[in-house]
């Protein structure tokens, strides 16, 4: 693994400029808009990904539709994290040969986590022929290079070369939301927990400038964004290969004090690295939401170490009981794993009782699944899938009980919350926490803060009526 950071120069950036102006002329000789879609799998820094592939695309002379058929180009931006999101990546491509049947100028690429792995960028060359090109996430800022490669060549391209981690500023990016911004500060994974393809396919942990950062900030605030959730795949050891001296807790600071009516959020925190200046600075600042997403994995200390996570089951506990004495009400959520290799019954029951110790207000939970090439997919693996799965259903059974618990507790109170959609009558809003809120009340209040009064619930959400 190449682990050295490039920044991409002006003048590289420049070039694949001069390659979306080519395009774009192309299409505007020929009287043409052609149309582009962009499906994304995974993460929500995949979603920032695919923000700045229709950017490029945008500058291209693209516009966007919602749908594969009758696009143009066809990208398919992927996540490597789970098998079934594999297996749905390669049943969706393959069903995009009737599309192009139908349509044969249309380009189809695939991009993301799984162009990363060789195995993938292999299967795609020898049984996907349709597919026109595959490039990994260290080639994303080359994306108008390749697209008019093929469109010149007609020639397949497979940008997949294990090349430097790169940074690459000032890349356009076309939002799919005019209320919450995604603003990825970091890239890469230093981690390895043994389960995990993150530090393989998108490289190790490289730190975006803070100036650059908050000059992206202040543009979003100054557009009247009213949610930026800063994104990295370990956000809260941003800075650690930097030489300016800012740390993660730093720059929450300095975006919280950019004027404007707008929340700060962030994903995801790894606990080994969230410190109490991290939490004191989350409650110092009111632009701060007091969300915070914590992946614990495992209740069990052996497990933990077996994932190769760096802490410990009541090293955990003491930073989540810090969180919540600063910050009272905090809303908590997490990961968890079931099922890890070598997980006895007894260790998962040590993951029930760290649940319902820290009463999470909810948690994303996965039977674990193995990823070639990390070594929990080599480790033995004795306990039953039908185990598994009833270790999971229980799981979930706790941590329902536990979101309903607290989800009647907001009853008769009074939240501000973020209108931001609509769910069929109803609008939909978000509390400081995160909470889904479900209300009555006229479309022209989407992108405005209201005040809401929690009158029912069930496990996932809650219903309100606007105040005032």
């Amino acid at each position: 693994m190449n682990t050295k950071t490039t920044v991409i120069s002006q003048e590289a950036l420049d070039r694949q400029f001069s390659y979306c102006d080519k395009i774009a002329a192309y299409f505007q000789a020929a009287g043409y808009t052609p149309k582009a879609y962009v499906e994304t799998y995974g993460c929500q820094q995949n979603e920032a990904d695919s923000e700045r592939i229709r950017g490029m695309l945008a500058q291209c002379g693209y516009s966007m539709c919602d749908g594969p058929e009758g696009a143009d180009v066809v990208v398919m931006n992927t996540c490597a994290i789970r098998e079934n999101a594999n297996q749905r990546v390669f049943g969706n491509l393959g069903a995009l040969t009737h599309t192009k049947r139908r349509h044969p100028a249309q380009k189809i690429f695939l991009c993301g986590c799984m162009a990363g792995q060789e195995v993938v960028s292999t299967r795609i060359k020898n049984s996907f022929h349709h597919v026109d090109g595959v490039f990994s996430t260290h080639h994303f800022w080359q994306f108008p290079e390749i697209l008019y490669k093929v469109l010149t060549t007609g020639k397949r391209q497979f940008y997949i070369a294990d090349e430097a981690g790169s940074i690459a500023e000032g890349l356009p990016v076309l939002r799919s939301n005019d209320l919450k911004a995604w603003v990825s500060i970091m890239y890469g994974c230093n981690n390895f927990c043994t389960y995990c393809i993150v530090p393989y396919v998108r490289g190790r942990e490289r730190s975006r400038r803070p100036e650059d950062i908050l000059a992206e900030c202040r543009q979003l605030a100054a557009a009247g964004i009213k949610e930026i959730t800063l994104l990295g795949q370990n956000v809260n050891s941003y800075g650690k290969d930097l030489d300016c001296g800012v740390d993660f807790a730093d720059l929450l600071a300095q975006i919280a004090q950019i004027e404007g009516d707008f929340l700060i959020r962030f994903m995801t925190s790894h606990p080994r690295d969230a410190s109490t200046k991290l939490f004191d600075t989350m409650a110092k600042y009111d632009k701060i939401a007091k969300q915070l997403h914590l992946p614990f994995q495992s209740g069990s200390s052996r497990v933990l170490k077996a994932m190769n996570r760096h802490y410990d089951r009541e090293t955990y506990l003491e930073k989540v009981r810090y969180a919540k004495a600063v910050m009272p009400g905090l809303v908590l959520t997490s990961d968890v794993i079931v099922g890890f290799p070598g997980e006895t019954a007894e260790e998962f029951e040590e993951t029930i009782t760290l649940i319902e110790q820290v009463r999470y207000d909810a948690l994303f939970t996965f039977i674990f699944s193995p990823r070639p090439g990390t070594p929990a997919a080599k480790m033995e693996d004795p306990t039953p899938k039908e185990e598994k799965s009833r270790r999971f259903d229980r799981l979930c059974a706790v941590q329902n009980h536990i979101s309903e618990q607290i989800h009647a507790g907001y009853a008769g109170h009074t939240f501000r919350c973020l209108v931001d959609g609509t769910d069929k009558d109803l609008l939909t809003a978000r509390t400081e926490g995160g909470r889904l809120v479900r209300f009555a009340g006229d479309k022209a209040l989407i992108g405005t803060y209201q005040n809401i009064t929690i009158t029912g619930h069930n496990t996932w959400s809650l219903t309100g009526e606007r105040k005032g």
